[in-house]
C-alpha cells in the first residue's frame, strides 16, 4: 500500500524530498557560492561610460547629398567608405552615413594608436583590439530626430571621456577631408579661370596700347568727329578765301599784295586740308601687329606733328582698333564677373562645409556603469545552486538505474576502453 503511494507521487515531490534531504549540503553550497560570487564581483574592474550626442547636418540643405557624392567619388582614398557612401545616395539624411563612418577603421584606427589600446586591452593583434573596442562602444541613432549617441566604456573614466571625444574628432576629420562640395569645385574652377582671364586681359591691353601708340588712336569715334569738324572748318575757310580771291582779282589784279596774300592763305588751307584728309591708300603693315611700322600714304604723325591720324585712314584704323578695344572690354567684363563669382563661391563654400553639431559633449562619468555587483552576485549564486541541485538529482537518478541497464553498460564500456588505451600507452617496467 505504501509502496504504491510512493510510486504514484509526482516526480517534483520526489525531487523536493531529495533536495530537502540534502539541505545541509545545499546550505553550505549557498554560503560558499555567495561568498565566491561577491569576491568575483568585486575583483572585476570598474568600468565607466562617457556619452556624447551629435546632430548631423540636414541633407535638405544640400550638404548631405553633396557629402555622399564626395565620399562615393573618393573611394580610392577611403577604401570601403567610398562604396559605402555610394549605396547611401538615396537616403534622406546623413544619419546612416555618419553611423557607418563612426564604426569605420578610419575613425577607430587613430583611436587605437592614440590611446595604445593594444597594450591597454592586452591584445596581441590589432584586429582583436578593434573588435573589443567595438564591443565597448555603443553607437545608435534616434529614428525620429536623427540624433546620434556615442557611448564609450572604459576602466578609466578620463580615458573614456577622451575616447568619446576622439570619435567626434575623427568624424569631423573625415567630413572635412572629403568636403568636395559643389561650392568648393566651383571656387577652384573659377579661381583657375580667373587667372587665365587676367592673363588674357593683360595681353589684350598691351596690344591695344601698342596699336594706339603707333597710330595715335585713343578714341576712334571722338577722333573721327574731331577730324571731320576740323576738316569742315578748314574747308569752309577755304571756300571763303577763294570767293574773296575772285573779288580781289577783279578789283586789284593779280599782282596786288592782297591778292598774293590771299593766294598764300588759300594754299596753306589746302595744305592743312590735305594733311587732315590724308591718303586712302592701304597701309603695307598690319595694324594689329605691334612690331609693324606704319607706312601709309599719309604722312606719319611724327613728321606732321599732328595729334590724330589722317581722316582718310580712320576707316582703316577703326576696324582693328574696334577689334582690340572689344577684346579688352570683353576680358574686363569677364574678369569683373569672375571676380564677383569667386568671392560668392568662397562665401558659399564656407557656408556649405558639413559640420557635426555636438548637442551633448562627452563628460567624465561620476558613477560606474559596470559591473552591477549585487545582481552579478545573485546571478552567480543562483547558477551555482542550480548546478548543485541538478548534480544531486542526476546522481540520484543514476543510482536508481538497474545494474543491467543499457546506459550503465554503455558507460562501463566507454570507461573500460579508456583504461585499456591508457595501459597500452604506458611503457613496460624493466624486470630485474
Amino acid at each position: 500500500m505504501n509502496d504504491t503511494a510512493q510510486v504514484a507521487q509526482p516526480l517534483w515531490i520526489a525531487r523536493a524530498h531529495l533536495l530537502l534531504a540534502h539541505r545541509r549540503l545545499l546550505l553550505r553550497t549557498l554560503v560558499a557560492a555567495a561568498v565566491l560570487s561577491l569576491l568575483t564581483a568585486f575583483l572585476i574592474p570598474k568600468r565607466y561610460t562617457s556619452t556624447a550626442r551629435i546632430m548631423p547636418p540636414d541633407s535638405n540643405s544640400g550638404s548631405g547629398s553633396l557629402l555622399l557624392a564626395a565620399l562615393s567619388g573618393r573611394g580610392s582614398n577611403l577604401g570601403a567608405l567610398g562604396s559605402l557612401a555610394s549605396g547611401l545616395l538615396g537616403t534622406r539624411s546623413t544619419t546612416a552615413l555618419f553611423l557607418d563612418l563612426l564604426r569605420s577603421g578610419s575613425v577607430t584606427g587613430p583611436i587605437i594608436d592614440r590611446f595604445d589600446l593594444q597594450r591597454v586591452y592586452h591584445k596581441r593583434y590589432r584586429v582583436d583590439t578593434a573588435k573589443l573596442l567595438a564591443r565597448r562602444t555603443t553607437i545608435q541613432d534616434d529614428k525620429k530626430s536623427g540624433v546620434i549617441t556615442v557611448s564609450v566604456e572604459d576602466t578609466d573614466r578620463m580615458r573614456a571621456r577622451d575616447m568619446a571625444q576622439a570619435y567626434l574628432d575623427g568624424l569631423n576629420r573625415i567630413v572635412n577631408h572629403t568636403n568636395t562640395s559643389a561650392a568648393r569645385q566651383e571656387r577652384i574652377f573659377i579661381g583657375n579661370r580667373l587667372q587665365g582671364v587676367a592673363a588674357d586681359l593683360q595681353r589684350a591691353e598691351e596690344k591695344l596700347a601698342e596699336f594706339s601708340s603707333r597710330n595715335s588712336t585713343v578714341d576712334i569715334k571722338e577722333q573721327t568727329r574731331a577730324m571731320v569738324d576740323a576738316g569742315a572748318r578748314v574747308q569752309g575757310e577755304l571756300l571763303v578765301e577763294q570767293a574773296g580771291l575772285e573779288s580781289l582779282r577783279q578789283v586789284y589784279g593779280d599782282g596786288n599784295v592782297r591778292v598774293r596774300s590771299t593766294q598764300a592763305r588759300i594754299a596753306s588751307l589746302k595744305q592743312d586740308l590735305e594733311k587732315l584728309m590724308g591718303s586712302s591708300a592701304p597701309t603695307t603693315a598690319d595694324p594689329l601687329d605691334p612690331t609693324a611700322d606704319n607706312t601709309s600714304g599719309s604722312p606719319s604723325p611724327e613728321k606732321l606733328a599732328a595729334l590724330y591720324p589722317a581722316l582718310r585712314q580712320m576707316p582703316r584704323l577703326a576696324v582693328p582698333f574696334t577689334a582690340l578695344y572689344r577684346d579688352v572690354r570683353v576680358q574686363e567684363a569677364a574678369y569683373e564677373l569672375l571676380t564677383q563669382q569667386y568671392e560668392i563661391s568662397r562665401i558659399e563654400e564656407a557656408k556649405d562645409v558639413p559640420v557635426v553639431s555636438v548637442i551633448d559633449p562627452p563628460g567624465v562619468a561620476e558613477k560606474k556603469s559596470f559591473p552591477p555587483r549585487l545582481w552579478l552576485s545573485l546571478a552567480l549564486t543562483a547558477a551555482v545552486m542550480l548546478l548543485q541541485a541538478g548534480y544531486l538529482i542526476l546522481r540520484d537518478e543514476w543510482r536508481r538505474l538497474p545494474v543491467d541497464d543499457h546506459r550503465r553498460t554503455l558507460l562501463r564500456a566507454v570507461l573500460q576502453r579508456d583504461n585499456d588505451h591508457s595501459f597500452e600507452g604506458a611503457p613496460e617496467k624493466e624486470t630485474a
